[in-house]
C-alpha cells in the first residue's frame, strides 16, 4: 500500500471518529440542555408557589384585620348602647348603629361569633341586668378572639 492510501485511510478514520464523537457530544449536549430546562422549570414552579403562598398569607391577614375591625365596631356600639341606657339619654341613633354593627358581624361570621353577638343584642333589647349583658359580651369576645386568632398551622404547630 502506498503512502497515499495510508494517508487516505488515516484521514477517513479521523473524519469518521470526529463524526461519531460529534454525534455523541451532540446527544450529550441535548440531554444536558433538556435536564437544565427541567431544572429551570422546577425552580420557576417553586418560586411561583412561594409567591402564591405569600399572597394567600397576605390575603388571610387582610381578611382577619377586617374581621377584627367589624368585631371592634360591634363592641363599641354595644358599649355606646349600655352607656346610653345607664344615662337614659338615648337619641335612637345608638340603636341604629348597633343594628348596623350586628348586621356586619352576621355577614362576617362565623356562626359561633354571630350567635354570641345576637345574644348580646337580645340582652340589650330585653333590658336585662348589667351582669347578664356583661356575660353575653364576654362570650362574644371569647368567640371573636377565637375567630381572629386561629391556631398555628404547619410543622411548628405540634
Amino acid at each position: 500500500m502506498s503512502e497515499w492510501g495510508v494517508a487516505l485511510i488515516a484521514a477517513g478514520a479521523a473524519v469518521a471518529g470526529s463524526v461519531v464523537t460529534g454525534w455523541f457530544g451532540r446527544s450529550a449536549g441535548l440531554r444536558q440542555a433538556e435536564a437544565a430546562r427541567r431544572a429551570g422549570d422546577r425552580q420557576a414552579e417553586a418560586l411561583l408557589e412561594s409567591v402564591r403562598m405569600t399572597l394567600r398569607g397576605e390575603e388571610q391577614q387582610r381578611a382577619l384585620a377586617l374581621r377584627r375591625q367589624i368585631y371592634a365596631e360591634f363592641l363599641a356600639a354595644v358599649e355606646a348602647k349600655v352607656l346610653v341606657e345607664r344615662a337614659n339619654r338615648g337619641t335612637g341613633e345608638e340603636e341604629l348603629v348597633l343594628r348596623r354593627a350586628h348586621s356586619a358581624v352576621v355577614l362576617e361570621g362565623p356562626t359561633e361569633v354571630t350567635a354570641t353577638a345576637s345574644r348580646v343584642v337580645e340582652a340589650l333589647r330585653r333590658h336585662q341586668p348589667a351582669d347578664a349583658v356583661h356575660r353575653a359580651k364576654l362570650e362574644f369576645i371569647a368567640a371573636a378572639q377565637q375567630a381572629v386568632n386561629p391556631p398555628p398551622q404547619g410543622p411548628s404547630a405540634t
